[in-house]
């Protein structure tokens, strides 16, 4: 069997920084064991599965597709940079000649549409709630040491738990700060936080005017450290939004490969995340 196969840095305009992820298209219907497989294989934090839903589609024509996630580890109902890295396989690669395309999946669904040289994500907005210190203390404590917390909220339909650091830090310390996300197993003892997000009030003085920065860690998947999350970022854009009084944010992903987020609040209840893409692979699989 061959299938073509692509990896995308989604986030950014430049190869070897943003977030990869693969991209498979299936012409026909995938054993269900072998997505798993394949992305042990690819080994990046997220090989995503573009499916026909009809057997008259085509991946140049149609607009509308199934798409599935998976970590090397298991499958996630929700991913950003890897639904970027899909619409852009099949707008820049496949030629889709469709204005919007809509991705059937886990989380409903998902929309995507080209907007200059960017593509802009429809996603699902997730509110956050007032964390009680007490039960996470030990998690925190791990993840960040002695340094001060200035807020502390939880997304329960996403499970992951926001840290804002204290406004007096400056990006730096956030960009140096040395996580050892493995041990956030062991520290984590609620049974509900399946992601930690790191979070800096963003500094107006910088050239570029990020809004907020963050990192984010998801050791529960498989994944230590995420370059740049698009699904982080549709709870982080609920909760600067309603810190800083604003629907259009700039966002920095201030990991070792780093990226940058377009965010704008819609008032269905949902948010725009925008990104640009470097396409850097073009391959098949056989098996």
């Amino acid at each position: 069997m061959q299938i073509p196969i692509f990896t995308v840095d989604a986030f950014t305009n430049r190869p070897f920084s943003g977030n990869p992820a693969a991209v498979c298209l299936l012409e026909h219907g995938l054993d269900e064991d072998l997505h798993q497989k394949i992305a042990a294989e690819m080994n990046l934090s997220e090989t995503a599965f573009i499916r026909k839903l009809h057997p008259g589609d085509d991946f140049s024509k149609s607009s509308c597709f199934g798409l599935r996630w998976f970590t090397p580890a298991n499958e996630v109902p929700l991913c950003g940079h890897a639904t970027l890295a899909a619409a852009a396989v099949l707008f820049h690669i496949q030629k889709n000649t469709n204005s919007v395309l809509t991705f059937m999946t886990l989380s409903g669904e998902l929309k995507a549409r080209q907007a200059e040289d960017h593509i802009v994500l429809d996603l699902p907005l997730h509110l956050t709630y007032p964390q009680v210190l007490q039960e996470v203390e030990e998690l925190i404590k791990a993840a960040v040491g002695d340094m001060v917390v200035q807020d502390l909220r939880y997304s329960p339909d996403t499970k992951k738990l926001l840290v804002r650091l204290s406004d007096t830090y400056e990006r730096s310390v956030l960009e140096e700060l040395q996580v050892n996300a493995q041990r956030f197993l062991s520290a984590e003892k609620t049974g509900k936080v399946k992601g930690l997000i790191l979070t800096l009030k963003g500094n107006s003085s910088e050239h570029k005017g990020h809004d907020f920065y963050s990192r984010y860690f998801a050791p529960w998947y498989g994944i230590a450290e995420d370059p740049v999350t698009g699904s982080a970022h549709a709870v982080l854009s609920s909760y600067w939004s309603e810190q800083l009084g604003k629907k259009e944010m700039l966002a920095f992903q201030c990991s070792r490969r780093g990226g940058q987020l377009k965010i704008s609040l819609r008032n269905d209840g949902r948010v725009n995340i925008a990104g640009q893409i470097a396409i850097v692979l073009k391959g098949n699989l056989t098996f």
